[in-house]
């Protein structure tokens, strides 16, 4: 699903205007951004949790010449799907 088949069903389904429902798509990435480059977790019951991980370095291989090279230490963006998203998915 692409974001203007997103707006289109949140539209329809909170009776929205596209250009309103296109706001609360944005404020709601944004919000979730935000949060989490603060180092908050967002638990949304039933959905889903948002959270940031900590990737320490390593030495990795490049493949095409067999060298070793170092791979920094990261935060990286980690989601735990909600059992009743799971359910529905099944």
């Amino acid at each position: 699903m692409k974001k203007v088949e997103l707006v289109e069903a949140v539209a329809e389904k909170a009776g929205l205007t596209k250009a309103d429902a296109t706001r609360a798509i944005d404020a709601f990435c944004e919000t979730i951004t935000d949060a989490l480059a603060n180092g908050d977790k967002v638990p949304l019951v039933g959905f889903g949790t948002f959270s940031v991980s900590k990737r320490a370095a390593r030495e990795g291989r490049n493949p095409r010449t067999g060298a070793t090279v170092q791979i920094a230490a990261r935060n990286a963006v980690s989601f735990k799907a909600g059992s009743a998203l799971k359910d529905a998915v099944n």
